[in-house]
């Protein structure tokens, strides 16, 4: 009588194990699997994406660029080659939300100070004010490090073609003036593939945090490696 106790409560336990590695099996493969999406300027509000590619589906991605950094260094697409990085449009004197954006940036600086696979690009929407000193200033100020992060000036024509054209991220300024941009909150996540992957309110920690988990996500990713 005992061994046939004894050979049901094995029984059990095995039917039991069985079960819970079944069951987990299951949940795995019905969980769904965190992806993050592709953005086209299709799929974007029309307020922040140029006329002339909002039609644009698919197999978008960032243009080429060259511009100055607060060193006086040339920085091109080649400085982000096969690189995850996070971009935003800025100017130094401002005094309403980028403060704040920055601040938060400093916050995704130190979250990716040790991946060499990501780093920032910070674009002034102002370069006739922003010269390469007034960059510089701002980054000893704010804490910029320049291995991770670039602050960035030039031509404002083709900032404005690059902000509304790759990034989709920036609304049309004054009729008045030409290639005016109002500058938004948007932290725009570009993939290593130079393909749009997230926006992010810049203002809001909560954002921050998520932005740093789709980074972290990214970067795990083989498939956008």
């Amino acid at each position: 009588m005992k061994s046939v106790l004894y050979k049901y409560r094995i029984f059990i336990g095995i039917f039991f194990i069985f079960s819970v590695i079944t069951l987990s099996l299951f949940y795995n493969a019905l969980k769904p699997q965190k992806t993050l999406p592709i953005y086209n300027p299709a799929d974007v509000n029309p307020e922040l994406v140029d006329s002339t590619v909002q039609y644009v589906s698919k197999y978008h991605t960032i243009a080429d660029f060259s511009f100055t950094n607060q060193n006086g260094k040339t920085i091109t697409q080649k400085d982000y080659e096969g690189k995850i990085y996070v971009a935003d449009f800025f100017f130094t004197t401002c005094g309403s939300i980028c403060p704040k954006m920055t601040t938060n940036l400093v916050e995704v600086q130190k979250a990716i100070i040790n991946n060499p696979k990501v780093m920032l690009l910070s674009h002034t929407v102002f370069p006739e004010v922003d010269t390469v000193e007034a960059l510089k200033a701002y980054a000893l100020k704010n804490g910029v490090d320049d291995r991770k992060w670039n602050l960035v000036t030039g031509d404002k024509k083709e900032i404005y073609t690059l902000a509304r054209k790759s990034y989709l991220a920036v609304k049309l300024g004054k009729p008045s003036q030409l290639y005016d941009m109002v500058h938004t909150e948007n932290f725009v996540l570009v993939d290593a593939k130079r393909r749009v992957r997230g926006f992010y309110d810049g203002t809001k920690k909560e954002e921050i945090k998520r932005l740093i988990e789709d980074i972290n996500f990214l970067c795990q990713d083989k498939n956008d490696n």
